[in-house]
């Protein structure tokens, strides 16, 4: 390590502590996980002169290789476990990209495009790459491949409809003036959505060393996310309209 780079490690670690976006909104695992590894590997990349978009490359490179792990191994093996951690590694570095924009000030709109395209590309995949998987590996009824192709729709239209909200609602903020309310949200609501948080489901992946139990649990986060957008898209419909 160069001088100097423990120092500035350190420091960078103490000003993203104080500087971090809202909380509103956010599950459980991003809120009190995630960013948190965020938070160190944004302050590693700092004191290592990297750019964000270098971290938003190296987070890709992390999630693919999680996919590709995915759907080219037997899970049962113990790859499962390589699986949620270079996941869960490509989410941490997901996070760690926007604090280390926001610590240099080096934020841009080319920064902000590539970090969703990755978001998209993963958010687009994912449960395909399980759908492969459960197809290569498992001894599953054909019935049973229903849910990650479900579970496919359900995450790409959260995805795009909460992206779109949050750019609404930035819009309509500039346009009328009008200021934020809260900024984070209690304990319960951020473990009531736990269901929605990618991070669970990084973790999740450990369970594929027991296939009937992963196939259970992952169902059961399907129907979760299926209730979670029967509830949010109305009210986001709702509050859209308001501003009409």
């Amino acid at each position: 390590m160069r001088p100097g780079a423990q120092l500035e490690f350190r420091e960078a670690l103490d000003s993203l502590a104080s500087a971090q976006k809202t909380s509103k909104g956010a599950p459980a695992y991003s809120r009190y996980v995630n960013r948190r590894l965020g938070r160190i590997f944004a302050a590693a990349a700092y004191s290592r002169r990297m750019t964000p978009n270098q971290v938003t490359l190296i987070s890709a490179a992390a999630t693919v290789s999680g996919l590709a792990v995915l759907v080219l191994t037997d899970p049962t093996t113990g790859t499962a476990v390589l699986v949620a951690a270079l996941l869960a590694l490509g989410y941490a570095l997901d996070s760690a990209d926007g604090q280390l924009a926001r610590l240099t000030g080096t934020g841009s709109s080319a920064g902000e495009w590539l970090d969703h395209t990755v978001d998209a590309f993963k958010e687009g995949s994912i449960h395909l790459c399980i759908l492969i998987c459960w197809w290569r590996y498992l001894d599953v009824d054909t019935a049973w491949l229903i849910v990650p192709l479900v579970f496919q729709v359900l995450g790409t239209v959260h995805f795009f409809s909460s992206l779109l909200m949050d750019q609404l609602r930035r819009a309509h903020r500039s346009a009328t003036g009008s200021v934020p309310g809260k900024t984070s949200s209690s304990l319960l609501y951020s473990l009531a959505v736990l269901p929605t948080d990618f991070g669970l489901l990084c973790v999740l992946f450990v369970l594929l060393l027991v296939p009937p139990v992963f196939i259970g649990a992952y169902s059961l986060l399907m129907l979760a996310n299926l209730a979670f957008l029967v509830l949010a898209l109305p009210k986001w419909y709702r509050e859209v309209k308001t501003w009409s």
